[in-house]
């Protein structure tokens, strides 16, 4: 008989579940609908914490964002945001926010996760951290899965906390070496991570990679993880992210000791996906060549996404007063320096900034796509309608095919009530 990956279970801090985590898609692309959905099914759903005080004002109705520009309106025209700082009782009310209202509405199966990105350092780095790790155990989250940065010191800000060895916590990396370091820094608080996260080249979003990143593999990664937790006797699920795209890569990488895998894409043209609904369809109309990885931010990291996303060829001002997300320990931002670099035009109006983007006003507004490599694939997961739009998906119908099709089957929803085009 033919595997499919449903014939797998994952164990994971004394629990059982179906071997799929959907990812931690900021800002909200990855909602509480999405999440909740996995966890319906038995599995693993993420929420973001990434720009929570956004994501709660917009969700839950607060006004943080609008009381913190209010408060540094002075500084709209001055490049020095070194006076910028983020509220931390405002930082500790909206993660409870989103995580309290995502986990009233989860039943008994499976979990909701939520992913914190280290580099975020949203100009007091060290605090806001922790106040977000802490936050989050309070609200009730079944784990946290760490991201963009090495955490050496997430594991020590958790662990006073009551639920520091109740609650799943896990590592996103991309080589032994970052693993390495972080399980040195874990091991001096008693705690390892109950799952670790593979994330290869050809994730969306922010990259673990340098330039070089086309020379490495998401398998060879994966088993050099696999080797080096079995060399030093440590017992850690693995699973791997990125380019996941069919049932079958996933039954290839369970066949090579992963215990689950961690999958996106496919989720961002559902129904439940936070996108809006032209972003949805610029993912269903991508070619392979639209996509493209590039250093447009400003956070260091290289990012994939949409060469036709919104975002560029924007001269907006920055936007640190209402956001300031990614605000070095000095008020500090790339883009602020590109902003200030870019020359104005005869009539005084400043040109497009070219290097980089407002990374924090573009993701408020969602005009930056950023996309996993086979985003040009999602076409062929669904039906082109008379008007030409394609056909959204639903989240279940989406773990479903991963859950239940075998070799690089992918099945396609139930058409609509319209006249489809051929593909």
């Amino acid at each position: 008989m033919t595997t499919c990956l449903n014939d797998y279970r994952l164990t994971l801090a004394g629990r059982e579940y179906v071997p799929i985590m959907i990812g931690g898609m900021g800002v909200d692309i990855s909602t509480s609908a999405l999440a909740l959905a996995a966890a319906q099914l038995g599995g693993i759903g993420h929420i973001s914490d990434a720009m929570n005080q956004f994501v709660s004002d917009k969700n839950y109705g607060t006004t943080f964002s609008r009381q913190k520009s209010a408060k540094y309106r002075f500084l709209n025209n001055n490049p020095d945001k070194s006076e910028v700082l983020f509220n931390l009782h405002h930082v500790r009310e909206a993660q409870l926010n989103h995580v309290r209202r995502t986990m009233e509405k989860k039943g008994s199966k499976g979990a909701v996760f939520l992913n914190i990105m280290e580099k975020l350092s949203m100009r007091q780095g060290r605090e806001t951290l922790q106040t977000r790790l802490t936050s989050a155990l309070d609200g009730g989250i079944d784990g946290i899965t760490l991201s963009a940065g090495l955490h050496k010191s997430s594991f020590a800000m958790m662990s006073e906390h009551p639920r520091f060895h109740d609650a799943a916590l896990g590592i996103i990396v991309s080589s032994v070496r970052a693993l390495s370091i972080f399980l040195r820094a874990a091991k001096k608080v008693g705690r390892l991570p109950d799952y670790v996260v593979v994330e290869g080249p050809l994730a969306g979003g922010h990259l673990g990679f340098g330039t070089d990143w086309s020379e490495y593999s998401l398998k060879a990664i994966c088993l050099e993880v696999i080797k080096f937790l079995q060399d030093n006797d440590l017992q850690i699920p693995v699973i791997p992210a990125g380019g996941i795209f069919t049932g079958g890569d996933a039954v290839q990488f369970m066949e090579i000791g992963a215990s689950a895998v961690q999958v996106a894409t496919r989720f961002t043209v559902t129904h439940e996906s936070g996108l809006p609904a032209s972003a949805k369809q610029a993912y269903f109309r991508a070619s392979e060549e639209e996509i493209t990885v590039g250093s447009i931010s400003p956070t260091g990291y290289l990012m994939r996404y949409l060469k036709t996303s919104p975002c560029f060829g924007s001269s907006v001002r920055p936007q640190c007063q209402a956001f300031g997300y990614v605000l070095s320990e000095a008020g500090k931002c790339a883009y602020i320096e590109a902003f200030e670099k870019t020359a104005c035009d005869d009539k005084g109006k400043k040109l497009p900034v070219n290097d980089k983007i407002c990374l924090c006003h573009h993701f408020s507004k969602s005009n930056c796509y950023t996309c996993g490599h086979y985003t040009y694939r999602l076409k062929d997961t669904s039906n082109r309608l008379a008007d030409g739009t394609y056909q959204l998906l639903s989240a279940e119908h989406v773990l479903n095919d991963y859950l239940y099709s075998t070799g690089n089957n992918v099945k396609r929803p139930e058409e609509e009530n319209q006249t489809l085009y051929s593909l």
